[in-house]
């Protein structure tokens, strides 16, 4: 089994709770890849449906985009790492998870009472978004939580978990909370 972590923090700060999730999932049997977002070459979504109509499955954008998406789709666990940023994504992550859009079909369809698109391949990793901010922030906490959970109504996740963790939180602190989100996410799995 394969997990992948979407580092989307802007500089290396964010060691600290990367390797508490390393540590974490490699101790569940997973063999971990991790990308740091800000190192690597990805242009933004431009909205064109290239991906869905010109090469389906593919983005037209011929960059490190397409690597991580295809990444995406074969992992059985994927984390997105990241500030969190008036409730949602640092600019390096957000970039990535728009351009998932190959990863879905370009058809519509009723999925837990609301419209969203079909997947386009049968595999479908647990999704964690895991948020780190510099002191507690209830509103942007909640933000985040709903921007995580709409995120992974469109990738239908067999099993999904958010949370933050801050700066000022002990290793001990922060491996709990990673434990507690990766076990929250497999139970959905079972």
């Amino acid at each position: 089994m394969k997990a992948l972590i979407l580092n989307g923090g802007e500089d290396k700060s964010f060691q600290t709770v990367e390797a508490a999730l390393l540590r974490d999932l490699e101790q569940r049997g997973l063999a971990v890849t991790a990308l740091q977002m800000r190192e690597m070459d990805i242009e933004t979504c431009v909205g064109c449906f290239g991906c869905w109509i010109k090469t389906p499955g593919q983005c037209t954008i011929n960059d490190a985009g397409r690597d991580v998406a295809r990444q995406m789709i074969t992992s059985d666990v994927v984390v997105y790492l990241t500030p969190v940023t008036f409730g949602g994504y640092s600019y390096h992550l957000k970039k990535v998870v728009d351009r998932f859009i190959p990863n879905i079909l370009p058809f519509f369809r009723f999925y837990k009472k609301e419209i969203h698109h079909p997947q386009r391949y049968p595999n479908r990793p647990i999704l964690i978004g895991l948020g780190i901010l510099d002191k507690p922030d209830p509103e942007q906490e909640r933000m985040f939580a709903e921007l995580n959970l709409r995120n992974a109504l469109n990738m239908e996740p067999p099993g999904f978990a958010a949370g933050v963790v801050y700066r000022s939180d002990s290793k001990d602190e922060i491996s709990k909370k990673v434990v507690n989100m990766l076990d929250k996410a497999e139970v959905q799995n079972a």
